[in-house]
């Protein structure tokens, strides 16, 4: 499969998931109220690339905001995650 095909599939999975991550969280928190239970939110979090496809962002770039603090993350084991809350928070922050 060439790359174009990749990519095009790369991205189709990417906006059904977009997609149907909000769903799951509606119907997570219907299910919390018909149960009468208070189920916390699951936290969405973004990976280095990630950030790089959506956001547009180099590696240099991803590195230099999380040394100097711009880009909040969790390190587990070798992988960085992002909160998408707070990266969301961010962006709605430095848009204003």
């Amino acid at each position: 499969m060439s790359k174009e095909g990749k990519a095009n599939i790369f991205a189709y999975l990417t906006a059904i998931k977009n997609l149907l991550e909000p769903l799951q969280s509606r119907l997570e928190k219907i299910d919390s109220k018909i149960s009468g239970q208070d189920v916390k939110p699951r936290l969405q979090y973004y990976r280095n690339e990630d950030l790089k496809k959506i956001f547009g962002l180099s590696n240099n770039t991803i590195i230099k905001y999380r040394q100097t603090g711009v880009l909040p993350y969790t390190k587990l084991g070798d992988i960085f995650l992002y909160e998408a809350g707070k990266i969301e928070k961010l962006l709605n922050k430095n848009g204003q």
